[in-house]
């Protein structure tokens, strides 16, 4: 890390010269592939919605971790989502309701448990962070657990990219090609029910899924084939982390949120080059 420090005090800028910024700015930069990665993904398999009832049901992670006394609550909101995506993964291959109906189904009993445990006694407030989340308090230790999670994510997604998109592409196709869908959408749906618990604690729940899906579908606006979707969603959300940090340090507005709404800007303006097109 003092390497990292070394090079970023060379920058010419107020905001780089804190050490806070300095580990933000390291966050964002392992952040943007990973949900750059996920998020292509989620969007070609329609799974927007579940990634966000994901992003919810992590309050119920964070009840178990408050009851089992931990003081870092975030392996028992990995292992909460990683139950929870098996689960509907599950009712999805044996219910004949559809696929977001179970979703809805889903979040609201996770969601509804998550306030129930947290707000006894009134002790809902103390966990209220988690809402917005706050990059800016990321430590060296953080940054380390989130290089692990990328390091992760990017070795199954080169291993398993392609039968990832045969999978959300076609059924049919990939069963007569021996792939077991069932277990693929388990497989990618703890993914990204990894990917989102990770991150809340410094992103916010509220605003998770924005920031996994709005990179990704601003370069569907303007990808013509999967690299460039995928390097395209890569920069978009680089871009966006980078300068919604530093609007949030000027502004003095919430990390998480700010990058949203950068990354919302983009998406708007991914309009234009297919009307110039036209």
């Amino acid at each position: 890390m003092s390497g990292w420090y070394c090079l970023i005090d060379t920058l010419p800028f107020e905001w780089a010269h804190f050490p806070f910024m300095q580990n933000a700015l390291l966050a964002i930069l392992l952040v943007s592939p990973l949900f750059a990665l996920i998020g292509t993904l989620v969007i070609s398999n329609q799974m927007a919605f579940f990634s966000e009832a994901i992003g919810h049901a992590t309050l119920t992670g964070i009840a178990v971790g408050a009851i089992l006394g931990l003081s870092d609550p975030t392996w028992s909101m990995i292992g909460f989502c990683v139950l929870l995506a098996l689960t509907v993964t599950v009712l999805r291959r044996y219910s004949k309701v559809s696929a977001d109906t179970l979703i809805g189904l889903v979040m609201a009993f996770a969601v509804a448990l998550g306030v129930v445990l947290l707000s006894r006694n009134g002790g809902f407030a103390k966990y209220s962070s988690f809402l917005i989340g706050d990059l800016l308090t990321i430590t060296p230790a953080e940054i380390g657990r989130l290089a692990v999670v990328l390091l992760l994510v990017g070795g199954f997604w080169i291993m398993y990219f392609n039968r990832f998109v045969i999978t959300f592409l076609n059924r049919s196709l990939a069963q007569s090609r021996g792939v077991n869908i069932w277990a693929m959408e388990a497989f990618f749906a703890c993914i990204v029910a990894l990917v989102v618990a990770v991150s809340i604690p410094w992103v916010g729940l509220l605003v998770v899924n924005s920031l996994l899906i709005i990179p990704a579908a601003t370069s569907r606006n303007l990808a013509s084939n999967s690299r460039q979707y995928v390097l395209i969603a890569f920069c978009f959300s680089l871009i966006s982390g980078i300068a919604g940090l530093v609007l949030s340090f000027y502004w003095g507005t919430a990390t998480g949120a700010t990058v949203v709404l950068v990354a919302m800007v983009l998406y708007t303006f991914s309009f234009l080059p297919r009307r110039f097109i036209r």
